[in-house]
């Protein structure tokens, strides 16, 4: 049985940030018992796809899931386990920004059966947070990492990029190490890039040449090798056996429910057609009710080499060769010469029973993409 996991989005945020391509949207006043009955009704909707199975992770995304309180998480996880199961060792995480976390919040998602964090930071520095459009500073950073701690939370990734506007190798590592001294057991350290429909996208910052981020780089992997933390995807770090179970389903090509506004999905069905659907985007349209779906189609059998590929080749490992048949229903043979292609380039690892990108690999992966 592929594993199957939850994501969950919520839509909203105190300001939107000049990077950000997510689906999120400016807000003041949430509609929090409007948006709660609208995902009870949404994953209602969609259980008779996953008929049998039970959900082995959920993660909490945003915009800014931070803005909801303990109890609208407390009835969300009740409502849903009335109708699912949820495995008793489910890693739950919640996606948090410091400059929303009221005295108390933490205490309360923990019992609502939140036990992870993922708390957005992305610099320490004030400067780099202001021209990031951050509405914290790096005070309630410390203190919101801080705060984990002290109500229970053991496990919590804290996100970091690099490649900011004005940023030198020193300020890279610099918030590195700040990172590192508040005990987090996973990092996701990411250099920024500039997409479409941002703000950033139609007014780009100047950032470092490509040879000053390469080097802040290879910096950075030393750093965080020296200090316990094992680069397992390519922007993902984690002490050992603190790895993210959500997003390593992702990556191993797994199944996922998705529900709120903007969510995504992915789920095979028993004849191991596997379906691709977006909820819609617009949180008042969400709200509205009916049918949530905004496009769904099944993946065509030609499509799925890249499907995978695209997911699996991010994880430094790479993935056992027997997982491609399992998740994709097709012959491994069918590749054989592509691999062997690769393999001649010292593009992937020459070892048989896995399929999984060398140091070169890693360093042009969209080449390697290319290939399938």
């Amino acid at each position: 049985m592929i594993p199957l996991s939850l994501y969950i989005h919520v839509p909203w945020c105190v300001r939107k940030c000049p990077y950000c391509d997510f689906n999120s949207h400016e807000r003041g006043d949430i509609p929090e018992q409007a948006y709660l009955a609208a995902l009870i009704e949404d994953i209602s909707a969609d259980l008779h796809q996953v008929a049998g199975r039970r959900i082995e992770t959920v993660f909490i995304g945003g915009g800014t899931p931070s803005l909801m309180s303990g109890d609208f998480y407390k009835t969300l996880f009740s409502e849903i386990r009335q109708r699912i199961e949820i495995a008793a060792d489910a890693e739950i995480t919640l996606e948090a920004n410091p400059g929303t976390l009221e005295q108390g919040r933490f205490e309360a998602y923990r019992a609502a059966g939140i036990n992870r964090l993922s708390i957005g930071v992305q610099s320490f520095n004030p400067t780099h947070l202001q021209a990031l459009g951050r509405i914290h500073g790096k005070d309630e950073a410390i203190l919101a990492a801080e705060a984990a701690r002290r109500a229970g939370f053991d496990n919590f990734n804290l996100d970091l990029m690099h490649g900011l506007p004005g940023q030198g190798r020193e300020q890279a590592l610099a918030d590195l190490e700040q990172a590192i001294a508040l005990g987090p057991t996973h990092l996701s350290w990411y250099e920024l890039t500039i997409e479409p429909n941002t703000a950033f996208y139609s007014n780009p910052p100047e950032q470092p040449d490509s040879d000053e981020m390469a080097d802040t780089e290879e910096a950075g992997f030393a750093l965080l090798a020296r200090h316990g933390f094992e680069r397992y995807e390519i922007s993902a770090f984690a002490q050992p056996g603190r790895r993210c179970r959500h997003n390593l389903n992702y990556w191993q090509f797994g199944d996922y429910l998705g529900i709120g506004a903007g969510a995504h999905g992915k789920l095979t069905d028993a004849e191991g057609r596997i379906l691709r659907y977006q909820k819609t985007r617009l949180p008042e349209h969400y709200l509205a009710g009916g049918d949530r779906t905004r496009q769904q189609r099944w993946l065509e059998p030609d499509e799925l080499p890249m499907e995978y590929f695209l997911n699996t080749l991010r994880l430094i490992e790479g993935a056992p060769a027997r997982l491609f048949e399992e998740r994709t229903g097709l012959p491994l043979e069918s590749l054989s010469a592509t691999l062997v292609s690769l393999r001649s380039k010292q593009l992937l690892t020459t070892e048989a029973s896995n399929i999984g990108c060398s140091a070169l690999g890693i360093r042009h992966l969209n080449r390697v993409l290319e290939a399938f």
